[in-house]
C-alpha cells in the first residue's frame, strides 16, 4: 500500500499540480498587491474612495451586507482585468512572436465530400456516411 502511495506522489501530474498551486498562490498575492496598491489608488484619485462596505440593509433582524459583496465584485473585476492585461496579453504576444517562423503542423484529418465530417487522413471510407473517400496525395 505504501509503495502505491509513493508511486502516486512521484507521478508527474501530482508534482506539477503542487508546483502550480504554490506558484498560483504567490502570483495571486502579486496581482492582489497590484490591484490594491496601484490600481485602487488611481480609481480613488479619479472617482473618490472606492469603499462600499457600509452599504447594508436589515430585514426581519437579518443584516444584508450589500457593500461587502460589491467590494468583492469590484476586486474580482479589477484582478481579472489585471491578470488579462498584464499576463495573458503579453504571454500571447510572446508566443505568437515565437511561432512566427514555424510551419503549420500537418493535418491529421480531412473532410468527407459527402457529409463534410472530419475523418482521419488515412481513411478510405467515411465512418459517418460510409461514403468512399478520394485518396489525398
Amino acid at each position: 500500500m505504501l509503495k502505491g502511495f509513493k508511486q502516486f506522489l512521484l507521478r508527474g501530474n501530482v508534482i506539477d499540480l503542487a508546483v502550480a498551486v504554490v506558484i498560483g498562490g504567490a502570483f495571486g498575492k502579486i496581482v492582489t498587491a497590484l490591484v490594491e496598491d496601484l490600481i485602487n489608488p488611481i480609481i480613488a484619485a479619479l472617482f473618490g474612495k472606492p469603499d462600499f462596505s457600509q452599504i447594508a440593509f436589515t430585514l426581519h433582524s437579518s443584516k444584508f451586507k450589500i457593500g461587502d459583496f460589491v467590494n468583492a465584485l469590484v476586486a474580482f473585476v479589477l484582478i481579472s482585468a489585471a491578470v488579462y492585461f498584464f499576463v495573458v496579453v503579453p504571454v500571447n504576444a510572446i508566443l505568437a512572436r515565437a511561432r512566427r517562423g514555424e510551419a503549420p503542423p500537418d493535418p491529421t484529418t480531412k473532410k468527407c465530400p459527402e457529409c463534410l465530417s472530419d475523418v482521419p487522413i488515412a481513411a478510405r471510407r467515411c465512418a459517418f456516411c460510409t461514403g468512399m473517400l478520394v485518396a489525398s496525395r
